[in-house]
């Protein structure tokens, strides 16, 4: 491989100090169709897809997604803000968690706080959790480096011709072990959830 090693550790910390995510107020204030449901979100979360024809999502997930009780089904074929925050939610964790999973761990929330005009709201909650990943990105960003250099004191007796792609393996493979762990510890924890009753289910 050709790729500098400062150069990639730079294009990667670069990417996620650009990280961001969909306001509430950028959220239309208005119930919306799934044409424009689907839109939106082509719109807002592009810069997170891997390839340009990515989908983000289709209607055939969204109805899916109502199905199987992730998602309160619309009302009169709208959905409302908090539709849309929960269906911001279900994109990032249906890359990592199983759909059962990601049932277990909405349905406290959708029960006590989904549509609720008194308390804590769905959006009270979005905005509190993506302020505090947003804090965690330069803290993030610092491990991935740290792993990155550590990679590199990997393979330091092979012949230099084998050690780039050798070392960006032993990079790779230290990122996945730790998606690995807090998966695992994820999982356990959604393990020792209440297993959903679907009362939100109309």
């Amino acid at each position: 491989m050709t790729i500098d090693k400062k150069d990639m550790l730079n294009s990667i910390l670069d990417s996620i100090s650009r990280i961001d995510y969909i306001k509430p107020e950028d959220i239309p204030n208005i119930d919306l169709y799934m044409d424009q449901v689907t839109t939106f979100m082509e719109e807002g979360l592009e810069r997170t897809k891997r390839y340009s024809n990515d989908k983000i999502l289709t209607k055939t997930m969204i109805n899916n997604y109502a199905k199987n009780n992730l998602l309160p089904p619309p009302v009169k074929k709208k959905y409302t803000r908090e539709h849309m925050l929960m269906l911001i939610f279900i994109y990032y964790f249906k890359n990592l968690l199983s759909i059962k999973d990601i049932e277990t761990l909405f349905a406290p929330m959708t029960e006590k706080y989904f549509g609720n005009d008194e308390g804590l709201s769905m959006t009270d909650i979005y905005k509190e959790v993506c302020e505090f990943e947003k804090s965690r990105i330069d803290v993030t960003a610092k491990d991935i480096a740290r792993k990155y250099r550590d990679s590199l004191e990997t393979f330091t007796n092979v012949p230099e011709s084998e050690q780039k792609d050798l070392q960006l393996y032993s990079f790779i493979c230290s990122l996945a072990f730790d998606v690995y762990v807090k998966k695992q510890v994820i999982e356990k924890l959604i393990d020792q959830m209440p297993e959903p009753t679907h009362k939100n289910k109309k």
